[in-house]
């Protein structure tokens, strides 16, 4: 049964996006304009993008180079509101991503912040590796010992590591895109089916909605209540019981 929020909770229970200071406008200033030049240092296969944070989710002031087929005024990626959710406490640098189509990426999220330590801004450098990891695959065939050769067991144990699983960004053309991956990546995960679940699963999904920073979107409580099958103040009333745990 819905009940009515608690707490006359009347709008979305997000976290702000961090508002623009006069600092952080000239940062985003100074920083559109390197944008280009960066991109134009780094190998044709990588795009260099910058977001506002202050725009969030609708992020992207500049973008250099055609990686992701990603525009001005295009949203944040999955990890970037993950990154709102906890404060943008830290880099990410050099991390592997897969792109829709395949190909693989290797990957830079820098925060750039103002003279107070406010974040303002983050600089991401995204490059295509495929081309070098099929160079590389050639090099190595060529390079592997033959069945009659001896091997060095040192080699053998230095490159007998268990494959490291791709971190996974979505680069998303608009927000209604990047709400409906994180819904239904989150309900997936949850394991259960909407229509079998019980108020604990559906208070996990929105918990877990909440890290990911799906309420920094605009319309999330209705995308989220619509996809759960409760009303918006049902879902109010969840992000509340989940604010009195943490409590």
């Amino acid at each position: 049964m819905d009940v009515v929020p608690a707490r006359g909770l009347t709008g979305p229970p997000a976290a702000a996006a961090p508002r623009r200071t006069l600092d952080g406008e000239r940062l985003i200033q100074v920083f559109s304009r390197l944008v280009e030049p960066i991109g134009r240092a780094l190998p044709t296969s990588s795009e260099v993008v910058l977001h506002d944070l202050s725009l969030l989710p609708n992020s992207i002031v500049a973008v250099f180079g055609d990686v992701t087929g990603r525009r001005v005024g295009d949203p944040s990626t999955d990890l970037l509101l993950e990154q709102a959710v906890a404060g943008f406490e830290r880099h990410d640098l050099n991390y592997e991503t897969v792109l829709p189509d395949g190909r693989r990426m290797r990957s830079s999220t820098m925060i750039i912040r103002d003279v107070a330590d406010n974040p303002v801004a983050a600089l991401c450098i995204n490059t295509d590796v495929s081309a070098w990891s099929a160079v590389k695959a050639i090099v190595d065939a060529m390079v592997s010992p033959g069945p009659d050769l001896p091997t060095d067991p040192e080699r053998e144990r230095s490159t007998a590591a268990v494959p490291h699983a791709p971190q996974k960004e979505v680069f998303v053309r608009d927000v209604d895109e990047l709400a409906s991956y994180l819904i239904s990546t989150t309900i997936g995960d949850v394991g259960i089916p909407v229509s079998q679940m019980k108020k604990e699963h559906k208070v996990e999904v929105v918990r877990q909605l909440k890290q990911r920073g799906l309420f920094l979107l605009r319309e999330a409580v209705e995308m989220i209540a619509e996809s759960l099958e409760v009303s918006r103040f049902t879902i109010y009333n969840y992000v509340n019981e989940l604010a009195d745990n943490d409590e």
